[in-house]
C-alpha cells in the first residue's frame, strides 16, 4: 500500500481570491512533509452545480456524470485540508454544496481547516464546518492555520508570504492528519 492521498480543497471561487495562494502554499508544506501523496483541488475547476441528485447521498445512487466523478475523487482521498475564507460569519456555500453531494466517501477520513480572513482568521468559518464535518463521519483535527488579515502575508504577486507561526502550525496540522489517517485507515478499509 502506498502513501495516503490528501487532497487539499480550495473553497473559494469567488474572482481575484486568495484562496487558491494559501492553497498552494499548504500544498508545498505537505508534500516537502513526505508522509502524503498530494493533491491540490479547486471547487472553481470541479464547478459543481447546486445539489441536483434526485437520490439522498447515503445511497450512493448518482445519476449524473459531475458527480460520479465528485465522488471518485473524493473517495480516493484518506485525508484532507480545506482551505477556506470566512463568508458573513459561515464558511462558503460552494463547500458545503461540495460535501452535501456526498455521504460515504467522507466517512472515516481525518480533515485539517487553514483559514483565513480579517481580525478572526476565519475561525467562525471553521467552527461551523467542525459541526458539518463530524456529521459526515469525518474527524476534525485540533491543529489548524488560522490566518488573519491575510493581505500582509501576500506579496505583490499575490503569493502567499507566511510567518514561522503559520509554518509551524501546518507542520503540527499534517503531522496529525498523518497519524490520524494511519489510525482510521483500517477501519475504512477493514
Amino acid at each position: 500500500m502506498g502513501k495516503p492521498v490528501l487532497q487539499i480543497i480550495v473553497a473559494s471561487t469567488r474572482p481575484g481570491r486568495a484562496g487558491r495562494s494559501v492553497a498552494e502554499w499548504i500544498h508545498g508544506r505537505a508534500v516537502d512533509s513526505e508522509e502524503f501523496d498530494v493533491e491540490l483541488i479547486d471547487l472553481a475547476e470541479v464547478a459543481l452545480p447546486f445539489l441536483d441528485e434526485p437520490h439522498h447521498p447515503r445511497l450512493k445512487q448518482y445519476v449524473n456524470a459531475h458527480t460520479k466523478e465528485w465522488s471518485a475523487t473524493v473517495d480516493r482521498g484518506d485525508a484532507f485540508v480545506f482551505v477556506t475564507p470566512e463568508y458573513n460569519h459561515s464558511f462558503t456555500a460552494v463547500l458545503k454544496n461540495a460535501l452535501d453531494y456526498l455521504h460515504h466517501e467522507w466517512h472515516h477520513k481525518p480533515v485539517g481547516f487553514v483559514s483565513y480572513g480579517g481580525v478572526s482568521g476565519g475561525t467562525r468559518a471553521v467552527n461551523g464546518l467542525r459541526q458539518v464535518t463530524a456529521s459526515l463521519k469525518m474527524v476534525p483535527v485540533l491543529e489548524g492555520v488560522i490566518i488573519p488579515f491575510l493581505a500582509q502575508f501576500r506579496n505583490d504577486d499575490g503569493t502567499l508570504r507566511p510567518n514561522d507561526v503559520m509554518n509551524s502550525a501546518a507542520d503540527d496540522m499534517l503531522a496529525e492528519l498523518a497519524k490520524l489517517t494511519g489510525a482510521l485507515r483500517p477501519i475504512r478499509l477493514g
